[in-house]
């Protein structure tokens, strides 16, 4: 029986942050042709980060294989979302692994709103990963290649609602107000 090759997916939002998963064999990774937005959809009560197809544009994120191809509970974790393969993946992988993305499709999501608003403990989250993977450099990538920062953003850090919230030091809580800050501003301009 042939040996079958291990399938990575690409995350771009809380999969970056490696303290929310068990997939060990993770890497930075970049990939081309998409972007992240800020959304919601009917099966969440809340905004999340999805990708859209975008060409000219890049993101980084996590690749990260998935044993045996088992993608039972990645696909439950991310039930909102598609699963396809994303082909324009930049990792430091001798092999060219497949890689899927998933995001939400478009005709699906709408723009977050004040009773869909982005959770600043999945903010925290999602920036902690960055800080982890990429430096302060790359959180702040991860600011400017997310759209939907008009989204109302709700301070649930002393009563965590996103069920994978990390603890931030205070350094890094600083840094993710400093950028929702520059953003915010940047964005109303």
């Amino acid at each position: 029986m042939p040996r079958m090759e291990t399938p990575f997916f690409f995350g771009y939002g809380s999969l970056v942050n490696r303290s929310t998963h068990d997939y060990t064999d993770a890497h930075g990774a970049r990939v081309h042709g998409w972007r992240r937005t800020w959304r919601h959809v009917a099966t969440r009560q809340v905004a999340f980060l999805t990708a859209y197809a975008a060409p000219g544009h890049t993101i980084e994120g996590l690749i990260a294989g998935v044993p045996g191809a088992d993608w039972e509970a990645l696909d439950q974790r991310e039930f909102s979302y598609l699963r396809e393969p994303a082909d324009d993946v930049i990792h430091p992988l001798p092999a060219k692994p497949e890689v899927h993305i998933y995001h939400a499709p478009p005709h699906l999501h709408q723009p977050a709103t004040d009773q869909h608003p982005v959770l600043l403990s999945y903010l925290d989250t999602v920036v902690q990963g960055y800080l982890r993977e990429f430096g302060e450099e790359g959180v702040t990538r991860f600011f400017d290649t997310t759209d939907g920062w008009d989204a109302p953003i709700k301070n649930d850090r002393a009563d965590p609602v996103y069920s994978r919230a990390q603890k931030l030091t205070p350094d890094e809580r600083t840094l993710v107000d400093d950028n929702v800050h520059r953003i915010k501003i940047k964005t109303a301009s």
